[in-house]
Order: structure tokens, then sequence, then C-alpha cells
């Protein structure tokens, strides 16, 4: 029984490692971007005024530190700037969403072979307090250890592999709905950017941005 307990012990560790690899996964960041993408969309202001509403909530918690500098990077006119702060935000989360991804992984392994160790462990015992003919009864009383030491730690190990399915499939989806929010908040700076100036914009010392003629002051 006690090679059944300590096998239990290591693949309820490696189970909290996977849950802690589980919720990186699920929520890397305080608030959900497909609700706040969809929010955006209906918007029937175009998204402006949910923008707004936003901001202040964003501003008003300290612990929203990627969304606020999220948002501020929208808020640079210069578009190749403002490109770089985007990216440099996706690259942060992207981080964040692969925060102990090898946890699941490596725990599986480790369950596995703590269970297969002490099942063996167990047997050993059983032979070595054994002696003569008591040897088949010393592993009839024994074999029941070994199983279930075997048994919890492929357990773990089943458990531990589902999370890292289900882990991979909620960092992918967190990361396609960020891609929605920053569509949707790319079209609104655009919208909210002024108006290119008569002629085509761009005079000395202020040339247009490439592939946006007109656009003046980039």
């Amino acid at each position: 029984m006690l090679f059944a307990l300590l096998s239990a012990a290591v693949a309820l560790a490696c189970v909290a490692a996977s849950v802690r690899r589980f919720v990186t996964a699920v929520a890397p960041t305080a608030l959900d971007p497909a609700v706040l993408a969809g929010a955006l969309e209906r918007d029937p202001d175009g998204g402006a005024a949910t923008l707004a509403r936003l901001r202040a909530v964003v501003d008003a918690r300290p612990d929203l530190e990627w969304e606020r500098d999220l948002l501020a990077a929208f808020d640079e006119r210069d578009l190749r700037m403002r490109e770089a702060l985007v990216n440099e935000q996706l690259l942060d989360l992207e981080a964040r969403t692969r925060a102990w991804s090898r946890a699941p992984r490596v725990c599986a392994s480790i369950s596995t072979s703590a269970g297969f160790l002490f099942g063996l462990l167990a047997l050993l015992g059983g032979l070595q307090e054994a002696a003569g003919d008591d040897v088949q009864d010393a592993l009839h009383g024994t074999l029941g250890s070994a199983l279930a030491a075997l048994s919890i730690g492929i357990a773990g190990t089943a458990f531990c592999a589902a999370i890292h399915v289900r882990a991979g499939k909620a960092s992918r989806a967190r990361l396609v709905a960020v891609d929605r929010l920053v569509d949707r908040l790319g079209r609104i700076a655009d919208a909210a950017a002024p108006a290119p100036t008569a002629g085509g914009g761009g005079g000395e010392g202020t040339p247009s941005e490439p592939g946006r003629p007109g656009e003046a002051g980039e």
C-alpha cells in the first residue's frame, strides 16, 4: 500500500503541473479577446464607443497590463511604429500561451515511470520478505499493491495527455481570437485617423507611407 500511495503522490503532482499549463493556455490574459472582439463588432458606432468604455475599464485596473499596452499601441499614428508595437504585444502573448507547454508531456512520462518503478519495488519487497515455498504466496500478497501503483501511474499519464491536447486547442483558439481583436482595433484606428490632405500630401521631409498614397505625416 505504501508504494501505491507514493505513486499517487507523484501522479497528483504531475496532474497539478499539467493543470497549471491548461490555465496559462486558456487564460494568458485577464480579458477574453473573443468577447472583446465580439463587443467591438456589435457596436453600431463602428466600435468607437465600446472602445472608449474598454479604455476606461483597462485604465482603472492595474492587472490589465497586456490589454492596456495593446490599446496604447493602436494610439500610435505612425503606421510602422504601430505595427512594431502591436507585434511586440503579440509576441508577448505567444510567450504567455507557451508557458508550461512541455509540462503535460514531461509529467505524463514521469507518472508512467513512477507507476512502473513503485510497482516493481512492491514486487521486490514482497520477494525479499518471502522465503522458500512462501514465494508464491508473497507474490500474491504484493501483486495487488504493485498493480495499484502501476494503475495510478497510468491514470496520471492519461490525465496529463488529455490536458496537453485540450491546452493546445485552447491556445490556438485564443490566438485566433487575438488576431480577430487586433484586426478590429486596426479598423477602428484607421477610421479615427485624420483625413488625408488634398493633393496627396507627403511634402518635403514628410514622405507618404509606402503603399498608402495621400497619407501625410507618417
